[in-house]
């Protein structure tokens, strides 16, 4: 699910499978689409900053969508991520992946912890999450129940 280009994108096939990952993690119905619902499911009034939630995610919309239905197909997601990724390497742009992380450590210690990654799970949709499924995930990410898991590790969780 990393964008970023480093080992997880090591061939076109996981590459894509990794994209795949974050997409659906992102399309929170799970009807094949990114939509504002969607976004506001994911971030989840972490976007105060000073602009209006509706305002980022309208501009995240727009900026990805290429046949302007209102809507972010896989196609259009993979596209604005390889650009982010192309950026990244010339040193600019946003590493979408490490955003998302980001905005899950909400404690800001460097890890998603248990109730980190439960909230999220929860916000995002998956309703039949429970705290077993939560301790599994985060020992495949190399974690422990008390520290949780690195950026790194949560990649590995999503990339499955």
């Amino acid at each position: 699910m990393c964008p970023t280009g480093s080992e997880l994108l090591r061939s076109e096939t996981a590459g894509k499978s990794n994209l795949r990952s974050a997409f659906n993690v992102l399309d929170a119905d799970h009807d094949g689409k990114i939509s504002r619902d969607d976004l506001r499911a994911f971030y989840g009034g972490f976007l105060a900053d000073g602009a209006s939630e509706e305002d980022v995610i309208g501009s995240m919309i727009s900026m990805a969508d290429g046949n302007k239905d209102g809507y972010v197909e896989f196609e259009e997601f993979e596209k604005v991520l390889e650009l982010t990724r192309r950026g990244r390497n010339k040193g600019s742009g946003v590493n979408v992946m490490e955003e998302a992380f980001r905005i899950m450590d909400k404690d800001g210690d460097g890890k998603v912890g248990h109730e980190d990654l439960k909230s999220y799970l929860l916000c995002a949709g998956f309703d039949a999450v429970n705290d077993e499924d939560v301790k599994a995930m985060i020992r495949m990410g190399g974690g422990d129940q008390n520290g949780g898991v690195t950026f790194q590790g949560l990649l590995k969780i999503l990339a499955v």
